[in-house]
C-alpha cells in the first residue's frame, strides 16, 4: 500500500477508529491516487466533478472569473483537507469554480459514485460525509461572515492567524483577492502590522 493510501486510512481511523476490515478494504480499492503539477487543474469552471479529492500534498486555489474577466479567490485548499465545489458536488451539477494547483500535488480521489454506495453500506460513511458537510458549511460561512462583520485588517490577521503555514506559500496576488482588498492595500496592511 502506497504511503498516500496509508495516509488518507490513518485519517479515516481518527475519526472511526472501530471500522471493519471489509469497510477499510473496500474504502482501499475505491481510491484514486493521481499526481498533479503546478498549474494543473484539479476541476474547471463548467464541469461536474466526479470524484471528491483528499489532498495529500500540495496546495490549491479555488477561484471563479467575474464579469470583468478578473480571477477571484475564494479559497485554498492544502495538505488534508478537501478539494471540491461540495455544493455542485453532491448535486452533480458543474461547478462554476476552477480548482488550480499552485504547488505539485498528489490527491486522493473517491468517486462520487462509490461514496453513495459506501452511504448505503456503511453508518460510518454516512457520518464521514456528514462531517464533510458540515465542515465545508462551516468554512463558507466564515468566510462571508469575515466580509460582513470585518475589516480588510482583520480579515488578513485573522487568516494569518488560522493559516500560519500558508502565508509563505501564497502570493500577495492570490491573498489579497482572496481577502477582498487591492494588492497595495494589502500591502499597507502588512506594513502598518509590521511597525506595531
Amino acid at each position: 500500500m502506497k504511503e498516500e493510501f496509508k495516509q488518507y486510512i490513518a485519517s479515516y481511523l481518527k475519526l472511526f477508529p472501530h471500522s471493519s476490515l471489509e469497510e477499510l478494504e473496500i474504502l482501499r480499492t475505491q481510491l484514486i491516487i493521481k499526481e498533479f503539477d503546478k498549474k494543473d487543474f484539479f476541476f474547471s469552471s463548467g464541469e461536474i466533478q466526479r470524484n471528491m479529492g483528499y489532498v495529500c500534498e500540495g496546495l490549491l486555489r479555488r477561484y471563479y472569473i467575474n464579469e470583468k474577466g478578473n480571477k477571484i479567490t475564494t479559497g485554498f485548499v492544502r495538505e488534508n483537507q478537501y478539494a471540491t465545489d461540495y455544493p455542485a458536488f453532491i448535486r452533480q451539477k458543474p461547478t462554476k469554480y476552477f480548482m488550480e494547483c499552485l504547488e505539485p500535488s498528489i490527491i486522493i480521489e473517491l468517486s462520487y459514485e462509490n461514496i453513495q454506495e459506501g452511504y448505503k453500506k456503511f453508518k460510518n460513511n454516512e457520518k464521514y460525509g456528514r462531517l464533510t458537510a458540515e465542515y465545508v458549511l462551516t468554512v463558507q460561512t466564515d468566510r462571508v461572515e469575515s466580509f460582513l462583520f470585518e475589516n480588510a485588517e482583520q480579515r488578513y490577521l485573522n487568516f494569518i492567524d488560522r493559516n500560519p503555514d500558508l502565508i509563505n506559500r501564497i502570493s500577495l496576488t492570490h491573498l489579497s483577492s482572496y481577502l477582498g482588498i487591492e494588492r497595495q492595500s494589502l500591502s499597507r496592511i502588512r506594513n502598518k502590522i509590521a511597525k506595531k
